[in-house]
């Protein structure tokens, strides 16, 4: 085949989803007029119940991101000693273990969702272990129930990183409901962003008071210090622009779905390749279209077509290398070992995630496409 023509542009796995500037600039106005830029204004408040309505949380504190909320989920749960978690994740996740005085614990992954195996998780558990930190990878759900019921043998408590699962559902039950706490990212390249941001969404009336006075310095009223809390509060900027992104979001999700059919059309039957969904009873966030090169076509052809697709102007990553378990500051732990991990350490060695935004447009999904061919036969 002839060699496909480069972008004009580099092009990236994602790129900010923005309203109309006239919009966010009519919130910004009344912000202005108030003279109230943080502390729980009217934004925020507005914000918090509109986003708590469409995600069915009848719990949920907002968050200046979703690393501040996971810490604060840590210390509001109580967790101390060691937890279990997965190495095939963004750093954030042990490192909020680590900044709460916590050793985090890794566990290998399932071969197919590549999110924590819970097989693996049980024979780990140690009378230091208090909790289980699962991730939602790429919007893939955690076999719930079965983390669910170790928990509850094992008298431990669970939080869920869903940064890559805003909106998803299993069988019609919003994905934020399993748990003690869940953890949401808006950070400027997630499917709904605030520019940084994130929430978290608990179980109880009682935790959601708890989570509200550690991320507001622990403050109970003018006169009253009830913890040591941190500052986690979400500003009226953040909150105007997340109030916005709502009115446009399912139709920047609507595009994606038809990006993703048209990559699953192209790559889906190419031999070596799959491309990486949910099952059929679980609602995609739409996140990330993530293609997993296997190692059977032949090996560290995932990282040579990741260096080809550069000279296209096209900048896949690979997400998650190398496992935040082989970084310096984890190797050491005995649950890093060279040894340890086999199918995240091959599921890092094997994922691809592609441009994948609604502004890309099925042209762009194709040339994509194209390039990745030519890659292939080259």
């Amino acid at each position: 085949m002839n060699r496909p023509s480069p972008f004009a542009e580099p092009v990236y796995i994602t790129r900010p989803a923005l309203p109309p500037l006239g919009e966010y600039v009519a919130e910004l106005a009344e912000i202005w007029r108030s003279g109230w830029l943080t502390n729980n204004g009217a934004k925020h408040r507005a914000f918090e119940s509109e986003l708590a309505a469409l995600l069915r949380a009848p719990h949920l504190s907002l968050f200046n991101n979703g690393t501040t909320a996971l810490i604060v989920a840590c210390r509001a749960l109580g967790l101390s000693g060691e937890v279990i978690t997965t190495p095939f994740t963004f750093p954030a996740t042990p490192h909020v273990l680590t900044w709460s005085g916590v050793a985090p614990v890794f566990a290998d992954i399932d071969p197919e969702t590549l999110t924590l195996d819970p097989e693996q998780i049980e024979p780990l558990v140690t009378p230091r272990t208090t909790g289980i930190l699962g991730v939602h990878v790429y919007g893939m759900p955690c076999r719930v129930s079965a983390i669910q019921r170790i928990a509850d043998r094992c008298g431990l408590r669970i939080i869920y990183d869903g940064a890559h699962a805003f909106g998803t559902e299993i069988d019609g039950a919003p994905l934020a409901g399993f748990g003690d706490a869940t953890m949401l990212s808006f950070h400027a390249t997630k499917l709904f962003h605030t520019a940084e941001g994130g929430a978290l969404v608990v179980k109880d009336a009682h935790l959601k008071q708890r989570v509200d006075h550690l991320k507001n310095f622990g403050i109970a009223s003018e006169t009253e210090v009830v913890m040591p809390g941190i500052n986690g509060k979400m500003s009226e900027l953040q909150a105007a622009l997340g109030l916005v992104n709502l009115r446009h979001l399912e139709a920047e999700r609507s595009r994606r779905a038809r990006l993703a059919a048209v990559y699953r059309e192209r790559l889906g039957e190419v031999e070596g390749l799959s491309c990486l969904a949910p099952p059929a009873n679980v609602r995609n966030s739409h996140q990330y279209f993530v293609l997993r090169v296997r190692r059977e076509r032949r090996p560290g052809l995932r990282d040579v077509l990741y260096e080809r697709l550069k000279s296209f102007n096209i900048f896949a990553r690979r997400y998650f290398y190398p496992l935040v378990s082989d970084a310096s500051c984890y190797r050491a732990l005995p649950s890093s070992g060279s040894d340890r991990l086999p199918v995240a350490r091959r599921a890092a060695s094997e994922v691809l995630a592609l441009p994948f935004f609604g502004e890309l447009g099925i042209d762009g999904v194709h040339r994509v496409c194209d390039a990745i061919a030519y890659a292939l036969e080259e």
